[in-house]
């Protein structure tokens, strides 16, 4: 990395852990699941996606493609923070990539019997009465179409893709795909006027398999248009149908970026020459274009480069991105072979202001920036659903629509969503916490926080904890709630003998009322991961195991501690720990809560009554001591509109008579102090995430609530830090 872009970085990753105070900024306002599209008589279950997305002239309705479904898909959006289902038309095939001209939507729709023979049509539909007007064979696999600024042509990658099961993805793999442009009138295509533009021989790279990825016009009814697997640029005359100019996107040397895929966050390695292998491209004005180097075939360059339309680097990102990524809990390790992967682009003017932003698909991320004719000006993070794909600006709205393609239904996870965000004067919403940047200029790297403690003596001090996500790096880390965003301060590994510790899976923690702590981990058997506890210094070395009784483990199912507290000091001390989930002894409807005194190396027990579950399992995530009585977080698995029971629970430490493990256990009795549902409804605009881990009250009687963004993995890897207000006002 050179200095300059080492400086810029740096500048950057220092941005990211203060607020956004900018005059005007984006704030998502609307969550909308594409799966509310399907019709009545479908299953409602079934695989939807929105990839590519555009919005009408007007601004008023937004169209989008859905390969799975084998749809285009239409929404309302007269009232932006009220998307309505507006329907869908299905085709033969799959929409791979939708535009609208005028009254009509012009979707490529992918026909192909195989990859080894590929077939694609232009579908008309009219956008009034979402009838197919008509098609246009396109004698290949379609991929990306863009619509010229006057309105006069049409673009079409044609990529004709790789097998990547056959020869092992290797190119050249034949047919090899094109670039076409059709005349319009009246948004109308004239078939007739079809030009194939031959982009064969110009690529070092495979060129006789030049595979189209992505299209965008200028001002001057030029075609950029990019080669990922070729890692090439090519600029095109719509009129003639000409390549004007065209050259390779190089190659880039990344440093001080995680490269394993281990189970830890470190920021220390190295990619050398790695091609870009641009995905979507920009025009950011007649001359100058950005692309997004997500990387397909060998390559990715984690991050986005400004080019001049003759090929010479005037901005590289370098991994820039991706520390605001990682800064924010969104670096997928599980992923980091080719990091982040930014993927799709949009460039608008909204007032004054060029912007760029750049979608991250393995972040699920959004990052905006202003285009400042040199080096642009990173602005913020918009969190988006899983895997953003398409994006749309509507400045005349001051909207910004993205387009998330991952439906992991099938799973009782996420769906499809598309998502709507406003620019407007005032503090940019999320990210609700971030970390500081470390002396490198690297970000201290965090996620799936499982378990909140409070600082004993220090308000607004916080510490959390990482689950197995980060097995070979399980951390304490500490947080400064005193910011906005929330500050992540330091991060502490927890080790044995000198070695970050392993088999871990840390769902607790609380303070032991000098400089270490206790710590629960949630312990499986069957993968040699004990259930215990642990007690740590300051540094973080463990200096106690404490297991499970044999007693207790006669009933062992999966799911174990979920969260630890201490009642009492010194001799008297009592660490009080939830169970998520009933054991093979527990009644129904009732889980355990544990108590061990240290001192007397006792067990005992209470049972405590779980709310009945419609669908799926209600258990519980937290618990933490304050003021006589025992907070507890109560939670379900469900999400998004199906998520009912995010709670929090209070029990009276007068009423938790714990006795011997064993016998016959007391039931304790619940009040309910606060329903979190509408606090995490608020806090995304609709969309209600899962994880609910994390729950503390500091020494000032604040309360704070965490959820655990499972490390990115099949999550869009969203945070959320919720302030609840001092305790004795919500109890």
């Amino acid at each position: 990395m050179s200095r300059k872009l080492l400086l810029l970085t740096t500048a950057l990753g220092v941005s990211a852990a203060l607020p956004a105070n900018a005059a005007e900024v984006f704030n998502r306002i609307a969550t909308f699941p594409v799966a509310q599209n399907l019709p009545a008589d479908v299953d409602q279950a079934t695989a939807t996606s929105s990839e590519i997305i555009a919005a009408s002239e007007d601004g008023m309705t937004l169209v989008y493609s859905d390969s799975p479904l084998g749809a285009v898909g239409f929404v309302d959006i007269t009232d932006p923070k009220a998307p309505k289902a507006a329907g869908i038309v299905k085709i033969e095939g799959e929409p791979t990539s939708v535009v609208i001209a005028g009254a009509k939507v012009l979707a490529g729709v992918n026909t192909s019997k195989s990859k080894q023979e590929p077939s694609g049509n232009l579908t008309v539909i009219d956008l009034a009465s979402k009838k197919i007007d008509a098609s246009c064979d396109l004698g290949g696999q379609p991929d990306s179409v863009a619509l010229s600024k006057d309105g006069k042509f049409l673009a079409i990658a044609i990529e004709n893709e790789r097998d990547e099961e056959l020869n092992d993805g290797e190119l050249p793999q034949l047919p090899a795909g094109f670039l076409k442009i059709v005349s319009l009138k009246d948004g109308a295509p004239d078939c007739a006027t079809i030009k194939t533009v031959d982009m064969t021989g110009i690529a070092k790279i495979a060129p006789e398999d030049p595979e189209p990825e992505f299209v965008s016009f200028n001002d001057k009814g030029e075609i950029a248009v990019t080669l990922q697997e070729n890692n090439h640029v090519a600029i095109v005359d719509a009129a003639t149908g000409k390549i004007v100019s065209h050259f390779s996107a190089g190659e880039v040397t990344l440093e001080k970026v995680d490269t394993k895929k281990d189970g830890a966050l470190n920021f220390s390695g190295k990619i050398e020459n790695s091609p870009r292998e641009p995905d979507a491209v920009k025009w950011l004005d007649d001359d100058r274009l950005v692309v997004a180097n997500e990387g397909d075939y060998k390559g990715g360059a984690r991050g986005f480069t400004i080019f001049s339309r003759t090929g010479d680097v005037l901005f590289e990102s370098g991994p820039s991105f991706e520390y605001q990524a990682a800064a924010a809990g969104h670096y997928p390790e599980h992923r980091n072979k080719k990091g982040i992967e930014p993927e799709g682009l949009e460039v608008a003017t909204f007032g004054s202001d060029k912007l760029i932003f750049v979608a991250a698909e393995r972040a699920s991320l959004v990052g905006v920036y202003k285009d400042t004719g040199k080096e642009p000006e990173f602005q913020q993070l918009l969190p988006s659903g899983v895997g953003p794909e398409g994006l749309v600006a509507i400045p005349e709205r001051n909207l910004l629509v993205t387009a998330n393609e991952t439906d992991l239904g099938k799973d009782g996870l996420v769906r499809s969503h598309v998502m709507v965000y406003e620019r407007a004067e005032g503090t940019a919403a999320y990210p609700h916490i971030v970390s500081s940047f470390k002396d490198d200029g690297t970000p201290i790297g965090w996620g799936a926080l499982s378990g909140l403690a409070a600082d004993p003596k220090e308000a607004g001090k916080l510490y959390a904890v990482s689950d197995s996500v980060y097995r070979s790096q399980p951390s304490i880390y500490t947080i400064d709630a005193t910011r906005t965003p929330a500050l992540i301060t330091a991060k502490t590994v927890v080790t044995r003998d000198g070695a970050p510790a392993q088999k871990l899976d840390l769902e607790g923690i609380v303070s032991d009322g000098k400089d270490g702590f206790w710590l629960a981990s949630e312990g499986r058997s069957d993968k040699l991961v004990p259930h215990a506890v642990y007690k740590v210094d300051a540094k973080g070395e463990i200096k106690e195991e404490v297991a499970f009784p044999a007693e207790l483990l006669a009933g062992e199912t999966r799911f174990g501690l979920e969260g630890i507290t201490s009642i009492g000091e010194g001799d008297d001390l009592t660490l009080v720990m939830a169970m998520q989930r009933e054991w093979g002894d527990d009644p129904k409807g009732q889980v355990k809560l544990l108590a061990y005194k240290p001192k007397a190396k006792e067990w005992s027990a209470v049972r405590y009554p779980l709310e009945a579950a419609e669908k799926g399992w209600v258990g519980l995530s937290e618990i933490t001591a304050h003021d006589g009585k025992l907070f507890i977080i109560e939670r379900d698995n469900l999400i998004g509109q199906e998520a009912k029971n995010k709670r929090v629970y209070s029990v009276a430490l007068e009423g938790f008579k714990p006795v011997k493990l064993g016998g016959e256990l007391p039931v304790v009795e619940k009040t309910l102090v606060r329903d979190l549902v509408p606090d995490l409804k608020a806090a995304t605009n609709g969309y209600v995430v899962d994880k609910v881990e994390g729950f503390a009250i500091d020494k000032a009687g604040d309360a704070y609530v965490v959820t655990d963004n499972d490390g990115v993995e099949d999550s869009s890897g969203e945070t959320l830090f919720l302030r609840l207000g001092n305790i004795a006002a919500i109890n």
